[in-house]
């Protein structure tokens, strides 16, 4: 998402760098440009003409142009207008309050409601809270089974509906056991239908009146772009959000969406669903948002990720190995695996700053990391251990294995004892600890 808007935005600024001063006249041309690249995203037209404006009226004062740096002036406007655009500061959950704490998620088929209440019940589970799954949504073929397997899948207890019940009775029910049970959150999946109708609102307004839901959350498809405005606003409207959750943003959807539901419904965008798996939603933070889409990276995203996925007892047996010159394959395999559980690799390398709009310019291939896996896990535990008696039988063995070439094989080996070597000069340097540190990011 925002990819060929960041692309348009950079190359616009970068325009305006090559200059000194800035006329009045460059201010204007630039903020076409600007104007442009947002309307190309899908932006609500409202929401480019205020964001226009705002910018304009500090761009034409005395910020920008008497400035010692007026093209970064002006980009700093512009990044500080974004973020005022997606909502200016990261809305968390309303969890206050007595328990269990209802939470209700509304949208349309197709938007990735039932999935997201898995991610959600994950994000609250690792946040230390007892998470109680209710499948409401009585009309969708195997909707209620595919919430239990996800329940399952995150390991949390979810409500055995019955089908033939109303989903207001059910929403009730669910709610007293999980009171019984002691679950401090109630999260609700309720119907969607292909498009906005009176029935569906009527529904979901009749569960709000029964169990006053601390949240009621819409589920939003990113890849709709103005639709998903449309959407919100209408739901906004009938029963009152309180926030939204984009989903499917890792697509090629234009990010017009996220820069228009808060400044034409007001409900904050509250989480980001960033993939397929179980462990992709993100809180949003428009401060975070308005950079990756200037190209400025995310770290702070990037070093969340890495402590939620990264096993410090690990990292520490390492660095002691790391000291003894004793990193083996097995080690190199640990460290793939680790990367690999951060997630796409494109999408980790977006998060850093300058590298998120040349990612076609960089010559990585994400499935280098599998074939790695790949021809490790078909060596003798003594190989992996001692890769010295590797020796051209061997390396056939290990090829026809693992499904590559010798020439794969000798690749791996070669990179390997490269990283060996680094290690030894590092240790020789008195770098090793921070390398250690480090390893897992890179």
């Amino acid at each position: 998402m925002f990819e060929n808007l960041s692309e348009r935005l950079e190359s616009t600024f970068k325009k305006l760098r090559g200059r000194g001063k800035l006329s009045p006249s460059d201010v204007e041309k630039g903020l076409r440009e600007v104007r442009l690249a947002l309307l190309e995203a899908d932006v609500h037209f409202r929401v480019v003409k205020d964001f226009i404006n705002r910018v304009k009226e500090r761009a034409l004062g005395a910020e920008v142009m008497e400035s010692l740096t007026p093209a970064q002036q002006l980009i700093k406007i512009v990044h500080e207008e974004l973020i005022h655009t997606l909502g200016d500061t990261a809305v968390p959950l309303n969890l206050s309050g007595p328990k269990p704490i209802p939470i209700l998620l509304v949208g349309l088929q197709g938007s990735g409601k039932t999935t997201t209440a898995a991610k959600l019940a994950r994000f609250l589970k690792k946040k230390g809270l007892k998470p109680f799954l209710v499948p409401a949504d009585v009309y969708r073929p195997a909707a209620i089974d595919q919430l239990k397997t996800l329940a399952r899948q995150v390991g949390v207890p979810c409500f055995e509906t019955d089908p033939s019940q109303n989903p207001v009775e059910i929403a009730k029910l669910a709610l007293a056991e999980a009171k019984a049970k002691g679950y401090d959150v109630a999260i609700i999946d309720t119907a969607g239908r292909l498009h906005v109708d009176e029935e569906m609102m009527n529904e979901v307004a009749r569960i709000k009146e029964a169990i006053a839901p601390r949240e009621i959350l819409l589920i939003a498809d990113a890849m709709t772009g103005q639709d998903a405005v449309n959407i919100a606003k209408n739901f906004h409207e009938k029963v009152g959000l309180t926030g939204v959750i984009l989903t499917k943003v890792e697509g090629d959807a234009r990010g017009g969406a996220a820069l228009s539901i808060r400044a034409v419904t007001g409900c904050p965008i509250k989480f980001l669903g960033t993939g397929e798996k179980l462990e992709a939603l993100e809180v949003f933070h428009p401060d975070r948002m308005a950079s990756r889409i200037l190209g400025m990276g995310d770290v702070l995203s990037l070093i969340e990720k890495a402590q939620e996925t990264f096993d410090l007892k690990k990292a520490k047996e390492l660095q002691e190995k790391l000291k003894k010159e004793a990193f083996t394959l097995e080690d190199l395999r640990e460290q793939i695996r680790q990367m690999k559980r951060l997630g796409s690799l494109e999408n980790i390398l977006k998060l850093i700053p300058g590298i998120g709009n040349k990612l076609k310019d960089l010559p990585f291939d994400e499935r280098e990391l599998i074939r790695m896996e790949a021809i490790i896990n078909s060596m003798t535990p003594e190989e992996r251990r001692n890769p010295k008696i590797i020796n051209a039988s061997r390396k056939r063995r290990i090829a026809k294995g693992s499904g590559t070439t010798v020439q794969d094989v000798n690749r791996l080996l070669k990179s390997y004892e490269e990283m060996r070597r680094l290690f030894k000069r590092m240790r020789k340097k008195g770098g090793l600890q921070a390398l250690a540190r480090n390893l897992f990011g890179m």
